[in-house]
């Protein structure tokens, strides 16, 4: 379905019945990427998925290369699409850039958010360990989606922008076959007009904070004391589980377990679990009669 919302309009995918689940993708992700969760849970949530601008079959406002795709900005397209949907409280499941959204979201309106629940994503704890020097080659893409060729690069033809994306999902997964039915699927996708330059303004909009986060000088957030519950794969090769021995600083209320066998996309490379973790902790915090537990 298609909903308009801050003179957008946004690709959301939508099922199910019930207390309501914002569910925000990553990079190299969409709406899609939730497709396997959405069926498992939908018998007990109403489940939510937008494309986020720029992503997917979102609109897409910033066509060049453009710092104006932050996190504040998806924060406040998510809540004005909430609005147009009408839905008030809601809990939300974020991976990635999706998680960075879902924080600021917590930050500045957790009066409509149930719980948060993650899967691996940068927070920041992780600090100058980003340029580790034995991590730099895992983050090699971040810098070069904001050179301005890149997106022209990566779309130069279909072969182009498979080899560019089967890497990462391939990489980034514990089981390297797990996108293998998918592939062509993301492919169709990136291969739309203005789609990889839109996954890539992200990382121009956040790269001041993560050099500063890098240098040691971003200011430290204050902590979320929202009911939280991280996933983190322990097998993710770009965002190592152990980066999240400083989670307790940032979130007052949390749950938090390496997930053994996966990477990078839990909820892609083990739908099952990665369903059963998500309801399991709703069904706790939000139980069906609304009541908040504590």
């Amino acid at each position: 379905m298609r909903v308009a919302a801050r003179g957008l309009h946004f690709n959301v995918l939508r099922a199910g019945g019930g207390r309501p689940l914002l569910l925000l993708h990553g990079w190299p992700e969409f709406a899609r990427v939730w497709e396997k969760v959405i069926p498992r849970l939908a018998s007990r949530f109403q489940l939510i998925a937008p494309d986020l601008r720029g992503f997917g079959a979102s609109d897409k406002p910033d066509p060049a290369p453009s710092a104006a795709a932050g996190a504040e900005v998806h924060a406040a397209d998510m809540l004005a699409l909430l609005d147009a949907l009408g839905i008030g409280k809601m809990g939300i499941v974020a991976h990635d850039v999706g998680a960075h959204v879902a924080q600021v979201m917590a930050r500045a309106h957790a009066e409509r958010i149930a719980g948060l629940f993650f899967f691996d994503y940068p927070y920041a704890g992780i600090g100058a360990r980003w340029a580790a020097a034995d991590h730099l080659k895992e983050i090699w893409y971040q810098s070069f989606h904001q050179q301005p060729w890149a997106a022209s690069l990566v779309g130069a033809s279909r072969e182009t922008c498979r080899i560019y994306f089967s890497h990462f999902l391939r990489h980034w997964s514990a089981r390297k076959d797990a996108f293998d039915d998918a592939i062509e699927t993301w492919v169709d996708n990136f291969m739309q007009p203005g789609n990889l330059q839109g996954g890539f303004n992200w990382y121009i909009s956040a790269n001041a904070a993560r050099l500063a986060m890098i240098r040691g000088d971003a200011p430290k957030p204050p902590p979320i004391g929202l009911p939280t519950c991280i996933r983190w794969g322990e097998r993710d090769p770009v965002l190592p589980a152990a980066w999240g021995d400083r989670l307790g600083e940032f979130f007052t209320d949390l749950d938090f377990k390496p997930m053994a066998g996966v990477g990078h996309f839990p909820h892609w490379e083990d739908a099952d679990r990665a369903a059963r973790e998500i309801g399991g902790f709703f069904e706790r915090i939000w139980p069906a009669d609304g009541a908040l537990s504590a």
